[in-house]
């Protein structure tokens, strides 16, 4: 499989690139590169664990099922902060802000969230692909994360599986 397809299967794994398309700048480290250096370090500093990986895949599954469909990616010259990134993935469907809340993410640390996820995803999947690995830009990697992955590959796995329509 090209490392772009993997990388785009990657990015299907979270809410976040599923439903308000952030693969286009995925393919860029999945942050935009304007950011202020406090966004940038938000980034790399974030660091996840069981709850926020378990309330991800909730409000996966559940954007699946409900039929939240993949949004058009953000425009990157109305994006300068997390915040304006954050406030576009909000408005791409008028069901994100309620499902967002509902797991109990703000706007900006469910952004964040995700942005760790598929960095740490891609880190992962750049051991064994040259070209992915050519392209990952470890700055916006934190290692915890990259461990995090490691230890749930399983869970991971399944979350990237196409969402089963629901049977009549």
């Amino acid at each position: 499989m090209p490392a772009f397809d993997r990388f785009l299967r990657a990015c299907c794994l979270g809410l976040l690139a599923a439903v308000i398309g952030i693969a286009p700048l995925a393919h860029a480290q999945t942050a935009p590169s304007g950011l202020p250096e406090a966004d940038k370090q938000q980034i790399k500093s974030y660091t996840l664990n069981e709850d926020v990986f378990n309330r991800l895949a909730a409000a996966t599954r559940e954007a699946q099922s409900t039929g939240i469909r993949p949004q058009a990616a953000p425009d990157p010259t109305k994006v300068h902060s997390l915040n304006d990134l954050a406030n576009q993935a909000m408005a791409g469907d008028p069901r994100i802000p309620a499902l967002v809340k509902k797991y109990g993410f703000t706007p900006r640390e469910f952004i964040l969230a995700n942005i760790a996820l598929t960095n740490a995803i891609l880190a992962v999947q750049a051991r064994n692909d040259p070209a992915l690995a050519s392209n990952l830009n470890q700055v916006w990697v934190n290692p915890e994360n990259i461990r995090f992955v490691d230890a749930h590959q399983a869970q991971i796995a399944a979350l990237m599986q196409p969402a089963q329509p629901a049977q009549p």
